[in-house]
Parts: structure tokens; C-alpha cells; sequence
């Protein structure tokens, strides 16, 4: 199977430096197959239209590629109805509409946020805005030293001022598959709804929000073998239609007066603008692509992938110290070796064809939490393997020996 999939990939039969290259840089990125590149420049030839309002027939067809990717996503994350499904350029932007709009309608002064120890810093960043603007509370579930979550404590930070919790599923770091489904469970016993940022768990294994129970579910488009600029923002009904507009313009209007403005309803509420209706397309048929693939096939390979990656390091590698061993992981291993520099490492594997990503992976108070300044990551897609896994091993060593 693995070589049919990587055929569907031509950049991976690059060399860089001479080297074959091997892609381990996913969670950042991943890279797009041609059926999503040929359905975008197929568009782009002969159907390139604006969406919504046009009468002709290239923006009928246009608004109909639109809507189908939206029905796409839908089915996908398993939403009740297609009005839950917002378009955004990503994971961050949602994030950012749902702390600006949320606490617009629903927090006061003193109201609370709790997010994780773990957090991407769109999941920290967005919330500490607000604080400055509007005087809400940030605070934070911390992390055992293999990275898991210590939900135990969730329970006794949540007050009677906690409104929302805001929460990765995987952990960009780590690779900690959090218990999202514990989480939404203890928050919604006491009526706090809960955002899920999905945008490293939506590319490697099945979402359903209706089996969550998930208030809000955030993922990126670029990060599941689709285009860049393009997200999803999902959100239960009844609190799209009490959350006010995120930003305001063309498309998310029903009438416009300089007396009065009245907005249409969700999603086009929250879709101020021209959407990126090219990337929608290319993003429904990422998901077609990964479909066919299966969801279940693809985690089982990802996480057979990092079980042995984690196995070889710690079995041949002198000095390896391996950052996030929570039990349920997935697809990403972050590590340091020795006293070696990762930005030394990341700079000397890319020289060997080697792409891994280096640093804190805006996750500055995670690094901090683990007393170091930053690890060197290797991350998984369905189109890796074992035998590019060795060489990454074979590449630390290498680097090692040099120090």
C-alpha cells in the first residue's frame, strides 16, 4: 500500500544535498498528493468563479464545489449539519474567532479559561489577548514528566467564573493523545462547554464531534495532505447563533443600512469576505484521499511507525532522551541527544536528506516545564517508512559521532 501512496506524492522522489529525501516534518506540514493539485488546477482552469450571489454559470458551479466540500467536512468530523462547519484559513484563526466572539457574548471580568500546560501557543496566545482586554483568567491543567495529562486536576480548578475549556487532542510536542472525551465529560457536568484543538489529531484518526460532545472543534487543512490558508471551525449550533460576528464585511450580512446592519446566519456569519473557494475544493478532496485510505489504516500505521522509531532510539542511541512517552501517543517523537544542540542536529540531518523540525514548536511553556529550550522532532505521515525511520537513525548517529 505504501508505495502506491507514495507514488501519489512526486516530492518525495527529490534528493536535497544529494540525498533521497526523508520527510519527517509532518505536523508542521504535510505534503499534498496530485489528486488534490490536479482538482485545484482543474478549478482554477474552468470553473474559476466567485461564490454565492452570482447568477451566471461558472458561479453556480463554483458555489457548488464550495458547498460539497463543506457537506465534505461534515460528514468527515461526523457534525449534525453543514451550518456547524465554518470555513477559516486554519486552526489558528479558529481558535482566534472563538476566543473573540465567546467571550464578547458570554465573559465578564474575572470569568476563567482553562487550557493545558501542553498548549500550541495559538491555544495560549488568542486567550491572553482577551485577558489583556477584558480581564479573564487563563489557567492551566499541568503535565506529568511522560507528558500526560494530570485530568485529576481539571476538576478542582473548574469555579464558579469558569466558562470555557479550551484543549489540544495530540499534543504537537508530545504526541499525547489527551482523553478529550474525560475532559468533556467532567466540564459539561458543571454546563462549561469545551474546544478541542484537532489540528494534530484530525490528519491521523477518526473525529467525531457528536460522539465527543465537543462545543467547538478546530482543524487545518494543511496539516491532512490539503492546500495551505484553509481550516475548520466547528461549532454546536447553539452557540454559533449567540456568538456575534468574528469580523465584518461582504457575504456575512443579510442587510446593510447606515442605520442598521443585520448578519446572515452561521456559517455565513462568521465567513466576512471572499473564501478561499479553490482550497475548500482542495481540501474536501484531501479528505477524499485520505478516506480511501482508511482513518483506522492510517493511525495503525502512524503509531506502528513511532513505536518503533521510540524502540530504536532507545535500544541503539547513546545519551537519547526522549521528550513525551505518555502509553496512548501518536505519530510525533521529540527528542535530544546528549548535550548536542537540536538546532546543531536539525542543521547537520538536513545535510544527510534528513527533514525533521527544530526548537520549541510554539510551545514555549511546555519547553520550560521540561527545563530545556527546545528538542528535535520527527513527525509522521501515512506515506513513511520503516525504512526511512532507519534512516533518521542511522543520521543521529552519524551526527553524534561528529560530537
Amino acid at each position: 500500500m505504501n508505495t502506491e501512496i507514495r507514488q501519489q506524492f512526486p516530492i518525495l522522489q527529490r534528493e536535497v544535498y544529494g540525498k533521497p529525501l526523508v520527510y519527517l516534518d509532518n505536523a508542521a506540514t504535510t505534503q499534498k498528493p496530485l489528486c488534490v493539485l490536479d482538482a485545484m488546477r482543474e478549478e482554477y482552469l474552468n470553473v474559476n468563479a466567485n461564490v454565492h450571489r452570482g447568477v451566471h454559470y461558472l458561479s453556480q458551479q463554483a458555489t457548488e464545489l464550495h458547498e460539497q466540500a463543506r457537506e465534505t467536512v461534515r460528514r468527515f468530523i461526523n457534525a449534525t449539519k453543514t451550518e456547524e462547519v465554518i470555513f477559516t484559513r486554519g486552526t489558528t484563526e479558529a481558535i482566534n474567532l472563538v476566543a473573540s466572539s465567546f467571550c464578547d457574548a458570554f465573559m465578564r471580568e474575572g470569568d476563567e479559561v482553562i487550557v493545558s500546560e501542553m498548549e500550541h501557543h495559538s491555544n495560549i496566545v488568542p486567550w491572553q489577548l482577551q485577558a489583556n482586554k477584558k480581564g479573564i483568567v487563563l489557567k492551566v491543567i499541568p503535565v506529568d514528566d511522560e507528558g500526560q495529562l494530570l485530568i485529576d486536576d481539571l476538576a478542582k480548578m473548574i469555579t464558579p467564573k469558569t466558562r470555557l475549556v479550551s484543549l489540544a487532542h495530540v499534543s504537537n510536542v508530545l504526541g499525547t493523545i489527551n482523553p478529550v472525551k474525560d475532559v468533556i465529560s467532567i466540564a459539561h457536568e458543571r454546563g462549561i462547554p469545551v474546544m478541542i484543538d484537532g489540528a494534530q489529531s484530525a490528519p491521523h484518526f477518526a473525529i467525531d464531534v457528536r460522539d465527543l460532545d465537543c462545543d467547538f472543534y478546530a482543524f487545518s487543512g494543511h496539516k491532512m495532505y490539503g492546500p495551505t490558508g484553509i481550516g475548520v471551525l466547528y461549532g454546536k449550533e447553539q452557540w454559533l447563533d449567540r456568538m456575534p460576528p468574528y469580523q465584518g464585511g461582504g457575504e456575512m450580512i443579510q442587510n446593510v443600512s447606515f442605520k442598521k446592519t443585520t448578519f446572515e446566519r452561521p456559517p455565513l456569519k462568521f465567513e466576512a469576505g471572499t473564501p478561499d473557494y479553490i482550497a475548500t475544493h482542495g481540501l474536501a478532496k484531501a479528505i477524499d484521499f485520505m478516506l480511501s485510505v482508511g482513518m483506522d489504516n492510517i493511525h495503525n500505521h502512524e503509531r506502528e511507525l513511532t513505536e518503533y522509531c521510540m524502540r530504536r532510539m532507545k535500544e541503539e542511541i547513546d545519551g537519547i532522551r526522549l521528550i513525551g512517552t505518555a502509553h496512548n501517543k501518536d505519530a510525533v517523537v521529540s527528542f535530544l541527544v546528549g548535550d548536542i544542540h537540536p538546532l546543531d542536529m536539525g542543521t547537520l540531518l538536513d545535510r544527510l536528506g534528513i527533514a525533521v523540525r527544530t526548537g520549541h514548536h510554539c510551545a514555549q511553556p511546555l519547553m520550560e516545564r521540561y527545563d530545556i529550550l527546545g528538542t528535535i522532532r520527527a513527525s509522521f505521515a501515512v506515506y513513511n517508512t520503516k525504512e526511512e525511520i532507519d534512516i533518521l537513525i542511522e543520521g543521529i548517529k552519524k551526527v553524534s559521532r561528529m560530537f
